[in-house]
């Protein structure tokens, strides 16, 4: 059972607002953040590049197990210059996680440092190992 998934397509209908938007403004817009994951211990830890974003930009949500980080990267550029060259992306970003019921959901934490979002998304108890002990008696079932 996977107890993190993500969904590298996201939501089709803002996949196409997306392209709409790009086609007709002429801006480059990612589709997706990129982002690293990895568990150390008891805890899951996500890398998402936002580099040149405002942090009060940066929404996260949850609905239902399903993170979702929205950011945005404005232009540098007023509309009036004469821009020569433009191949950073601009708008919206968007990255959706899937969570499984082995995380604990509730305790999900967000940091902003250096142009990456870091979540720490600790496992929940009840998925974490634990040892059964062994109980004994000093007559056994087969006597009798």
């Amino acid at each position: 059972m996977s107890v993190l998934r993500f969904d590298p397509f996201g939501d089709p209908i803002r996949q196409m607002d997306r392209l709409t938007n790009q086609l007709l403004s002429g801006t480059r817009t990612p589709a997706s953040l990129p982002m690293d994951v990895w568990r150390a211990g008891q805890e899951f830890h996500v890398a998402l590049d936002l580099p040149g974003v405002d942090p009060s930009s940066v929404d996260i949500t949850m609905e239902r197990g399903v993170v979702t980080i929205q950011a945005d990267r404005q232009q540098q550029y007023r509309q009036d210059d004469q821009v020569l060259l433009a191949e950073r992306p601009q708008g919206e970003f968007t990255r959706q996680l899937m969570l499984g019921d082995g995380v604990d959901q509730e305790n999900l934490q967000a940091d902003y440092r250096d142009g990456v979002l870091y979540l720490t998304i600790p496992v929940a108890e009840q998925a974490q190992p634990r040892r059964i002990q062994v109980g004994h008696s000093q007559s056994s079932a087969l006597e009798g």
